[in-house]
């Protein structure tokens, strides 16, 4: 008896599922004309995203328009070169600096965010107004927590936040900064939560949502679960990973209430 002949498996087109760079083929030991091009001006663009000038005054002027009290700040980075040699220098405010947020940090304020430069200007140019927006939409629905102060910051890591942050008297501070470009995405912008604010804090103790540009996580999605990470991590006193991000399948805790046993 003959065998039946085995039916051939349908080929997956792997590029269709993610942008990585997988069965880009081959021509002889190299790479195609194309997937080579296609490489050369990804990786110039996220060359150029970590050495793009941040236009701060631009930015606060747009973030002005939303209605809340700002102030704009810069780190001890002189410039671009230094910030990208010196991390230290771009998580401590220059002596100026934290003068001018001390005369602004009129009373304690629950809740501080950050917009950053980060590794990515080009992120925060792109997408920081917009999810501004819709985060203060987010907040102001409710029993939210009352926005107490924006401050822009130039040259900044996102440690720079907690000196920020315990300038102000926050409670939290919430750190919009431009991520380390990737291949795919040179314009990603991450969140990053820390309660109790203060120098030497670490990564620990934070909370982070990444992956916000016109490819990831959408303006509202990521306004969604920073809205719930703040409600969560001022109801229960900690951020960080005490705190896990469970805004998919539970609804925002009201402020005031004794957390869940």
């Amino acid at each position: 008896m003959n065998d039946k002949p085995v039916p051939a498996r349908p080929v997956l087109d792997l590029r269709a599922l993610t942008p990585a760079r997988v069965a880009l083929g081959r021509a002889g030991a190299s790479l195609p004309t194309k997937p080579l091009l296609d490489f050369t001006l990804d990786h110039a663009r996220a060359r150029d995203a970590v050495h793009a000038a941040f236009d701060a005054p631009r930015l606060a002027a747009e973030l002005g328009r939303l209605g809340i009290a700002l102030s704009a700040v810069k780190s001890r980075a002189a410039d671009r070169g230094e910030y990208l040699r010196r991390p230290d220098l771009g998580r401590q405010l220059d002596a100026a600096s934290a003068e001018v947020l001390a005369r602004d940090a009129a009373k304690p304020c629950p809740l501080a965010i950050v917009v950053g430069d980060g590794l990515s200007a080009a992120a925060v140019h792109a997408h920081a107004v917009g999810l501004m927006s819709s985060l203060l939409s987010q907040l102001a629905s409710g029993e939210a927590v009352a926005t107490g102060h924006l401050v822009v910051a130039s040259g900044a890591r996102v440690a720079l936040g907690d000196e920020i942050g315990a300038i102000l008297g926050a409670r939290m501070v919430v750190m919009l900064i431009g991520e380390r470009p990737g291949l795919s995405a040179p314009d990603s912008l991450g969140a990053y939560l820390t309660f109790a604010p203060k120098p030497g804090r670490t990564d620990a103790e934070r909370n982070c949502v990444s992956n916000i540009h016109r490819a990831g996580l959408s303006y509202d999605e990521a306004a969604f679960k920073i809205a719930w990470l703040v409600r969560e991590g001022l109801a229960r006193q900690v951020t960080g990973v005490a705190l896990k991000d469970e805004s998919a399948d539970r609804a925002p805790r009201r402020i005031g209430t004794a957390p869940s046993g």
